[in-house]
């Protein structure tokens, strides 16, 4: 298991490089990924970009549920749909209770926030193996995809947030030890 690497680190502030071949290098590498990602709790993660474990490389793996297939993602390439549209701006509800799902990063530890992120995308991309694909993303895969593509451009959610005009929220444990969301003041 690798550890992850926490803002302001600058390797998540940078573009990541892109992987020139998929050797047994990069092969251990997804497995210590993968690893860290099964192994990540309070909050669990979906996914992980190699800048989240210091590793400036255009990779990123997603593993929606415990049960779910690992997919990898190498050297993407992301496409916002044409007909894809943004969901409504000024979110105003702020919990998840709300109905409204809040976005967090495995960087960014008791940090989330609204972002708004379109439905569909298509992605081109290598898997583990170096054969190409292209495909299209709908509903939480999308954003799961965007979130990690993200991280291989060298942003963070934070930026989104700030610049759709939402709400960043920490979150404490209250006295009963439930998760709640405080603003957080900027």
């Amino acid at each position: 298991m690798l550890p992850i690497v926490f803002a302001p680190n600058e390797v998540l502030a940078q573009k990541a490089k892109s992987v020139n071949k998929i050797d047994n290098h990069i092969r251990k590498l997804l497995k210590d990924m993968e690893e860290t990602l099964v192994n990540a709790k309070d909050p669990e993660g979906v996914g992980l970009a190699a800048p989240q474990i210091g590793k400036s490389l255009q990779i990123f793996i997603v593993k929606m549920t415990p049960k779910s297939p690992l997919l990898t993602f190498i050297n993407p390439q992301l496409t916002l749909l044409k007909d894809s549209k943004l969901p409504g701006k000024k979110t105003k509800k702020k919990k998840d209770k709300d109905g409204v799902k809040l976005e967090g990063c495995l960087s960014l530890k008791d940090i989330w926030g609204v972002v708004d992120r379109y439905s569909s995308v298509e992605l081109a991309y290598m898997d583990e193996n170096g054969q190409s694909h292209q495909q299209k993303f709908d509903g939480m895969m999308a954003t799961i995809v965007q979130h990690e593509w993200d991280h291989l451009q060298g942003v963070l959610f934070p930026k989104h947030v700030l610049e759709q005009g939402h709400q960043l929220y920490k979150s404490i444990k209250d006295e009963n030890g439930e998760t709640v969301f405080e603003e957080i003041k900027i």
